[in-house]
């Protein structure tokens, strides 16, 4: 399939399949996700011992957290898709045929990760603070494996960016991978930065996680033509899931952190105080 950037002068002959033995299949989707996951992971072991997290245990939470993202991405997209599954539910196990929520995927690899970290007796909000840049790295990598399958792309467009290809119609769209991934992966720059300031609360950084890719999501979601819909509307409207759900994380965290913010400073201003009574 031929790609192409017209006003930028790019063009790409894509192929889905990276390789082929025999009757197994290896698919570019598969390789870009692998890829991000071994680079996440090799973020996390390196600065594990920054979070004060023992390398052993963590592991223990990758595998579980894997495992479990994978089902929730599946579950969530089947939620929402059920009216494709009820007539024959043997379909939910044939992820191979596409299906995955990444907002499913989160959720699932927080619930198991958590899970895992009580039972080992290891930190879940520095695992977090740790984990959500991680996931920054996943999820900008992993966006083109959208691109290699010419899917999650957005509505027409004549911006100077547009792409085109036989699966847009061969009209410009947005490239709404390339909005995401280049946002994820100046944020692992950004949580990067705010990871080593000298003063943080656990769960700070997945706070700012939280802000820092709920607000894109929220716009770039409403771009693209292959959204999730809630089954209800409103005045007309029928919202899509990933742009609702954006917005209350994003809306949570940044309270959150607003509130976290203003009791440090209380907190810090009656020492303050104290200090100058004894003084006195």
């Amino acid at each position: 399939m031929n790609v192409s950037f017209p006003d930028l002068g790019l063009s790409f002959d894509i192929d889905r399949v990276a390789l082929k033995f025999g009757d197994i299949t290896i698919y570019w989707y598969g390789v870009i996700i692998a890829t991000g996951l071994i680079l996440a992971c090799a973020y996390g072991f390196a600065r594990a011992r920054y979070f004060k997290l023992d390398k052993d245990k963590l592991l223990n939470v990758i595998i579980v957290g894997v495992v479990c993202a994978i089902i929730g991405a599946r579950l969530y997209f089947v939620a929402f898709k059920w009216q494709d599954y009820r007539d024959r539910p043997i379909d939910i196990l044939y992820i191979n045929k596409g299906g995955l929520a990444i907002y499913g995927g989160l959720i699932g690899a927080i619930i198991g990760g958590g899970i895992c970290c009580k039972l080992q007796k290891l930190s879940f909000l520095s695992a977090l603070d740790l984990a959500c840049i991680g996931f920054l790295i996943g999820q900008g990598l992993g966006r083109w494996g959208n691109f290699f399958n010419q899917e999650a792309f957005g509505t027409r467009t004549e911006l100077p960016w547009r792409m085109v290809s036989s699966a847009t119609g061969n009209v410009g769209v947005h490239p709404c991978f390339l909005y995401e991934s280049l946002w994820c992966l100046l944020g692992v720059l950004v949580l990067h930065i705010i990871s080593k300031r000298s003063y943080r609360y656990k769960g700070q950084i997945f706070l700012c996680y939280m802000v820092w890719y709920g607000f894109e999501r929220m716009i770039v979601e409403g771009l693209r033509t292959d959204s999730l819909y809630l089954p209800f509307s409103i005045i007309g409207y029928r919202p899509r899931v990933s742009q609702v759900l954006s917005f209350v994380i994003f809306l949570t965290g940044v309270v959150l952190l607003i509130a976290f913010r203003n009791k440090r400073n209380v907190s810090h201003g009656g020492k303050h105080a104290e200090k100058a009574d004894k003084a006195s």
